[in-house]
């Protein structure tokens, strides 16, 4: 464990984060969403270009809570086993033996998900779902915590097999990563031309399991999950908060799954924060990550340039956010 001195946090994850950002500039919003995965249990999808340090922040992080790191570049040729796993002859011995696949680590970077066949996809999902994986007879759990990042490459569609909306619906959150600003990009440059300093682990896996713990006594008041609720039923239906207009433009809405997730998502914001209760401002905040590749949207809606961030903030503007008065428990 490092021996640097920093002063006392403000969340019980400021020093994870201020240590990856020794070597990452910008790109806090995903950086913040990579830390409530972390502490919500969930899974990330990320959206952008190449070149906007995906890996470096995934592989920047796994070292800050001293956890195990795998990149898997997926490619059309790539088989179920390649990812979790397969039984080995040993010609010597005569047995078999079970070598475990890259599954195997904290955080597992998925690279270029929409590139890999369905069954790999599905492998794949299938251990982020139930955190371990069958090979032949035996059962085998993943690390934990264990943390899935999934990149999709927006500028490229060709020799791409793109995930369906039932698999797209187990990601918690779909984070889109954008260019970096000048004066970010300045900086950038000027890191590359010195020797990166490797970052130092802040956090103990097992501390941050133990995070985990305290975050689930996070208080929920019971507006806050009407309200999750509520924004989640106007995806389906638009017309019942007055917004007739989107109708034609969503084919389906967001499911259970959503709703369940922008709960246990505010729960791990108000954690990071320092609040041992939620407000209805943790949930809008993570409305779009965890809305916007949950909405199958019409063709019609592709016609008119209207994208799922669009009708979402639609939806947030007329679903009123609740009163919650805190009292004592």
């Amino acid at each position: 464990m490092t021996s640097t001195k920093y002063p006392e946090p403000a969340h019980p994850l400021e020093h994870v984060l201020f240590e990856v950002k020794r070597t990452i500039v910008g790109q806090d919003v995903l950086l913040e969403r990579m830390a409530v995965a972390l502490i919500a249990d969930g899974h990330l999808l990320v959206e952008g270009v190449p070149g906007l340090a995906k890996t470096l922040a995934v592989r920047s992080l796994a070292a800050a809570i001293a956890g195990s790191f795998q990149r898997v570049q997926f490619t059309p040729d790539l088989v179920p086993a390649d990812l979790v796993g397969t039984r080995v002859y040993h010609q010597h011995s005569g047995e078999f033996r079970t070598e475990l696949g890259p599954v195997f680590a904290n955080l597992l970077l998925a690279d270029e998900i929409n590139r890999a066949p369905a069954k790999v996809q599905s492998a794949l999902l299938e251990v982020m779902q139930e955190h371990q994986v069958t090979i032949g007879r035996e059962t085998f759990r993943v690390p934990e915590p264990f943390l899935v990042m999934a990149t999709e490459n927006p500028i490229e569609s060709e020799g791409t097999y793109p995930l369906p909306e039932a698999q797209v619906d187990r990601f918690m959150m779909k984070v889109v990563v954008d260019y970096p600003t000048q004066p970010e990009e300045q900086a950038i440059v000027e890191r590359a031309l010195r020797p990166p300093e490797p970052p130092q682990p802040m956090v103990t896996t097992e501390e941050l399991i133990a995070m985990r713990a305290r975050a689930q006594q996070v208080y929920v008041d019971p507006a806050i999950v009407d309200y999750a609720v509520r924004l989640v039923a106007v995806t389906r239906s638009p017309a019942t908060a007055g917004l007739g207009e989107l109708e034609r433009y969503v084919t389906y809405g967001a499911s259970p799954r959503a709703s369940i997730a922008l709960v246990t998502g505010a729960r791990a914001l108000a954690f990071l924060r320092g609040r041992d209760y939620v407000l209805p401002h943790d949930l809008s905040e993570l409305a779009l990550d965890v809305l916007r590749h949950r909405l199958v949207l019409s063709y019609e809606a592709l016609a008119d340039d209207v994208d799922a961030d669009t009708i979402i903030n639609r939806v947030l503007g007329a679903v009123r956010a609740p009163d919650v008065v805190l009292q004592n428990r």
